[in-house]
């Protein structure tokens, strides 16, 4: 699959990536250099399994880039935390999953 190419879309508040005809989501709020992970939307028309984690890897990225700490709010968001411990630096101190 390769990278993907992920919009932050500070409008809409939600992280972007093209697929096909259709957007795949991470609706997020900010607030005191936290970013809350409210919702994953990923289209019904995408079958590849391993996009999700793609997607959300590729979103960590950006994230880490700006140096804010993540509240993971959306169940997809905390199961992928617990399964790749690599990105729990980016949790706040003392938020455990």
């Amino acid at each position: 699959m390769g990278n993907l190419i992920v919009t932050d879309n500070e409008f809409l508040r939600q992280f972007e990536v093209e697929v096909g005809d259709d957007l795949a989501k991470i609706e997020y709020a900010l607030q005191d250099r936290k970013i809350f992970l409210t919702k994953l939307i990923i289209p019904s028309s995408n079958d590849d399994k391993k996009f999700e984690e793609t997607f959300i890897r590729e979103v960590f990225e950006i994230i880490r880039e700006k140096n804010i700490r993540i509240m993971p709010t959306s169940p997809e968001i905390r199961k992928f935390i617990k399964k790749y411990k690599e990105f729990k630096d980016l949790l706040p101190i003392g938020v455990r999953l």
